[in-house]
């Protein structure tokens, strides 16, 4: 395991990120290479015609990046997002699973992709991370 000694450790490290807490992100899997991070979808992730808020995607592929970011590097921010959104959310389960591209001294790249429960492709975001 990287920084958190393990997946309990990260679990409590991130109950003090209350935006994406409060929102209904938990984090499913961690490990060095990869995080996956789920939030049940409820009317208050949902847009006037019903579809899933593009804010909600992007907070749960936010939060993702920051649980892996930080399991290999604490303290990382975002710096930049670049997001291209594919497909409306079908299921009823949000997910978004982070994996580091590159890992430099002061910066890192990582991919996130969002899908559903369904097996959707959601959003597809590239993260450029910012070491503190």
């Amino acid at each position: 395991m990287g920084v958190f000694k393990d997946i309990e450790e990260a679990r409590a490290f991130f109950k003090g990120d209350h935006f994406a807490t409060l929102n209904g992100a938990m984090i499913k899997e961690l490990d060095d290479d990869a995080c996956v991070c789920a939030m049940a979808l409820n009317d208050g992730h949902r847009n006037a015609r019903g579809g899933v808020m593009g804010g909600a995607i992007f907070m749960l592929a936010d939060f993702a990046f920051a649980v892996l970011a930080n399991n290999r590097h604490r303290y990382t921010v975002s710096e930049s997002v670049t997001v291209h959104f594919l497909h409306g959310a079908k299921g009823n389960v949000l997910f978004a699973k982070a994996s580091c591209r590159k890992d430099g001294r002061t910066t890192c790249i990582y991919n996130v992709d969002a899908y559903d429960d369904m097996g959707t492709d959601v959003a597809v975001f590239t993260i450029i991370g910012h070491k503190l």
